[in-house]
């Protein structure tokens, strides 16, 4: 990490409802990068957090809004997330909490992002390093390093993809002669709620599997072969997907010790593992990405359910994806099976974002004869979204500048800015975290010049090398990554086991 940060995290510190009012930034220690969202037990509006509002949109609505939103979120804390957790990861298909923002929901919506972002802030872009393309951090030691050791979740295993299809645009390679894996690349993670304080605080124990997106912003959209293939993780053959999303969740190099199983089978075979170690707990399963990550991510969910891993003696432990800025995956068919197996999707994004409107532009959710289509002709570019679409503009904010880069529209930390500040349609955007607006420039230049936020400042600190004790600047070797557990062949035979013979009762 860099040796510096930019925070307005200080609680002491009201964010002006002026633009000539606005202040900068204090310089602290970056190892404090992360924002700081409560993790054991919600914050109390009545005791000592500050709503900070812009004025910039108070044309539309009435003053007394303010005071009417501070005490509804009053309200929604005398409700602790252990007794409404099961409709803030959409069993009513978030109903009601959206417009206006429940208060719940947007910290989990946020704390999710995080675990999304953690993606990135670990992911080894550098390609004058021969580890281009892995995580920077040993499994052990992820949370720490990222400053999210208090979130109460332990690291269960990474997850890997071979970089050997047709997305070159989305892979990071070396250009090292000595690599550390000439086909793999890190892809993100499986976690689990270990910490006590934090399942009780949730109401369940939690599994989130979090997926690495788009290392450049629009270059991989053009790898997208906007063809559709059969999924074939069940019976129907109607039900299909983006082929280029197929292939990296399904392929595998036998010659790469991480690439040995693909994706999908680290997957699977992990929550298989995790759900029987926890048999006789209140489990849930919670997906999320950024991009391409949100494909990964949706397409993990819909795979789970359709293998019924989720189906255990007590019913079923719901699967809710909190999808950033995420592309169509599937036709129709995808969606209304996704819907039938009860696969919640909370879809965030930014109107001006071009990703979410592709693939399927001629023929998406929108087309009224999208169905007959499908039907009738098996007409081959027809996407639709699966979920619920929380639709968020960054042009609402007053912290942003206009900008014409795209790639500011798509960044996953002005997502979570946005989703700090909407209370709905047509309401005041106002900042109700103590969350550091200074997050939204750690990887792009979006934050209005007057904060004295420096663009892209996240960086290692001297980009990874350190001084030996011959006095010379080397860049330290690394542990080697574990590949995959001992047991992992043994769980993905449980869960591909013909049809015909059930899965194990867990």
């Amino acid at each position: 990490m860099a040796s510096l940060t930019l925070s307005l995290n200080n609680p002491n510190i009201t964010i002006p409802s002026s633009p000539s009012q606005q202040f900068l930034p204090r310089w602290i220690n970056l190892n404090k990068t992360r924002n700081s969202l409560p993790t054991s037990k919600p914050f109390s509006l009545k005791q000592s957090t500050t709503i900070n509002c812009s004025s910039s949109l108070s044309s539309l609505t009435p003053d007394l809004e303010e005071e009417t939103s501070q005490e509804r979120m009053e309200e929604e804390y005398e409700r602790p997330l252990n007794h409404v957790w099961r409709e803030i990861q959409g069993c009513n298909d978030w109903e009601g909490l959206i417009d206006p923002m429940n208060t719940h929901l947007r910290q989990e919506i946020i704390r999710y992002g995080d675990f999304a972002q953690a993606c990135y802030d670990s992911f080894d872009f550098d390609p004058h390093s021969k580890y281009c393309g892995t995580c920077k951090y040993q499994g052990a030691h992820f949370f720490e390093k990222l400053d999210m050791a208090d979130r109460g979740y332990r690291m269960s295993r990474y997850l890997y993809a071979t970089s050997n299809i047709n997305l070159p645009n989305f892979f990071q390679k070396s250009k090292m002669s000595s690599v550390w894996s000439q086909h793999a690349n890190w892809m993100g993670y499986v976690a689990v709620a270990t910490n006590e304080e934090e399942i009780r605080r949730l109401g369940r124990r939690d599994i989130v599997i979090a997926w690495r997106g788009t290392v450049t912003y629009l270059e991989w959209i053009h790898d997208l072969k906007d063809f559709l293939r059969p999924a074939h993780f069940g019976d129907d053959p109607t039900i299909k997907i983006e082929s280029g999303f197929y292939d990296l969740y399904t392929q595998k190099e036998q010659t790469c010790k991480y690439c040995s199983f693909s994706a999908r089978e680290q997957v699977l075979a992990e929550i298989k593992r995790i759900i029987e170690n926890h048999k006789g707990e209140e489990l849930s399963i919670t997906i999320t990405g950024h991009s391409l990550g949100a494909a990964l991510a949706l397409l993990t969910a819909y795979d789970i359910a359709e293998m019924k891993l989720n189906t255990v003696n007590n019913g079923k432990i719901p699967i809710t994806v909190f999808s950033f800025s995420g592309p169509r995956v599937g036709n129709l068919k995808f969606k209304e099976r996704c819907d039938e197996l009860g696969v919640k999707v909370l879809r965030v994004i930014n109107v001006h974002d071009k990703v979410p409107t592709v693939p399927g532009i001629f023929a998406n959710e929108k087309f009224q004869h999208q169905k007959y289509i499908e039907d009738t002709i098996s007409f081959p570019w027809s996407y639709a979204h699966v979920g619920v679409e929380l639709a968020l503009d960054h042009t609402h904010s007053p912290f942003l500048k206009p900008t014409n880069d795209f790639g500011c529209a798509h960044n996953l930390e002005a997502h979570l800015h946005l989703v700090d500040g909407f209370h709905g349609k047509g309401r005041r955007f106002c900042l109700v975290t103590k969350r550091d607006i200074a997050l939204v420039n750690k990887s792009c230049d979006f934050l209005k010049s007057e904060y004295g936020v420096p663009p892209h400042w996240r960086q290692d600190e001297n980009k990874g090398m350190v001084r030996n004790s011959d006095g010379r600047w080397v860049l330290p070797e690394r542990p080697r990554m574990e590949a995959h557990p001992d047991d992992t062949a043994h769980h993905l035979q449980q869960v591909l086991k013909p049809v015909s013979s059930p899965l194990e009762a867990v």
